[in-house]
């Protein structure tokens, strides 16, 4: 199979962290449950990779990193966890489900929720952000990248937005951890949101925030924490406040090899080649007859994400051909990213994403441009 749908989550993972995981199951305890050893590695293990991850997205200290499952849980845990009802907050057309779906929870609630609109090539005007500040504004939260279009947003530009009002930034990095550098620091981000399973190259069922120094965010669930037991209340020190019950650590010591992985072979390194095929399949099929991408090509910064359509064919019938002819995985349909594609007027055909990984080789990148061609002559 040609895998080609790493935007959903990186199916081929290093070695190294397929070890860490077996490793893991092999030994791992209960973090926090006992002063054995199997507990104790446990533990270790898991702070470990807060220190990665710590390092690695420019935090404070391994405190300010929470465990959870996937970007979902952290954008729950920031969104429902920090605004409150009449609070504003500003949010674009390029959200993931993720993103607004808690958003229109909110919203239900009684929080006041403005949407920038996209333009056809999905880009957002940033001039929009200072817009539709208000006196109750309370946040901004937004996708680093598109993981329909792999359009990128100046996070660092935005941050300095919020920071000129006062506001909260929260981010959604589920497209770009591991794949472009991030400084929570720098970028005036005061809540990171990421998965394990795409970018940082870990097991499905991990992910995590960073949630800056002295944010106090209301947790999504309270219970075991392995501490403080006779408080009838779940633990207000970070990372535990937000960390009930028992954190998948065979799934945490995968993703610190995967982090791991990423540095030792280099971010700069992965983005290049994953780029250059990327740029190599855009080029040899965007000038062919009924062939539609979408998108915005003009910079060199996006994601390794190309989108398209053939005609006005189904974008799941096309799927399902390159799928069962040609033997390559992609993802049709919405992509959980509905106002998206009602940016691009693809809400009908929905359309197909091809997203690559460096373990794509050019002769991949071949085939798939053949078939498109194949395809397009017969639409």
């Amino acid at each position: 199979m040609i895998y080609m749908d790493n935007a959903a989550t990186t199916m081929h993972k290093p070695k190294e962290v397929i070890d860490a995981v077996v490793q893991a199951m092999n030994s791992m305890g209960n973090a926090g449950r006992g002063a054995h050893r199997a507990s104790l590695d446990a533990s270790r293990t898991i702070y470990e990779t807060r220190e990665i991850l710590s390092q690695f997205f420019g935090a404070e200290s391994p405190k300010e990193i929470v465990f959870t499952n996937n970007s979902t849980e952290s954008l729950n845990i920031a969104i429902k966890g920090f605004l409150q009802p009449k609070d504003h907050v500003i949010t674009t057309q390029m959200e993931h489900n993720s993103v607004l779906r808690p958003l229109y929870e909110m919203q239900e609630k009684g929080v006041e929720l403005t949407i920038l609109s996209a333009d056809k090539k999905g880009r957002i005007c940033y001039e929009d952000f200072e817009k539709e500040i208000k006196a109750n504004t309370k946040a901004i939260v937004c996708t680093h990248a598109s993981n329909l279009t792999g359009n990128m947003l100046d996070v660092n530009r935005i941050g300095k937005i919020a920071k000129k009002y006062g506001l909260r930034f929260i981010v959604d990095a589920s497209q770009t951890a591991g794949v472009y550098p991030i400084d929570v620091q720098e970028m005036g981000i005061d809540i990171l949101c990421f998965t394990g399973h795409k970018g940082l190259l870990g097991p499905q069922g991990t992910g995590g925030m960073y949630v800056r120094r002295g944010m106090n965010l209301k947790p999504l669930k309270c219970g075991g924490s392995g501490v403080d037991t006779y408080n009838t209340h779940h633990p207000q020190e970070m990372p535990t406040a937000l960390e009930a019950g028992t954190l998948n650590g065979h799934g945490i010591a995968g993703l610190g090899a995967g982090v791991s992985y990423v540095q030792k072979i280099g971010m700069e390194a992965i983005r290049d080649k994953e780029l250059a095929l990327m740029w190599r399949f855009y080029y040899g099929v965007k000038d062919i007859p009924n062939i539609k991408v979408y998108g915005d090509f003009s910079t060199k910064k996006r994601c390794p994400i190309v989108t398209l359509n053939i005609g006005e064919y189904d974008s799941s019938e096309v799927s399902d051909e390159l799928l069962m002819t040609y033997n390559i995985s992609t993802r049709p349909g919405a992509h959980c990213a509905p106002l998206m594609h009602k940016a691009l007027g693809t809400v009908e055909q929905g359309a197909v994403r091809f997203s690559f990984s460096h373990y794509n080789t050019e002769e991949e990148i071949a085939i798939a441009i053949q078939a498109i061609e194949e395809l397009a002559q017969e639409e």
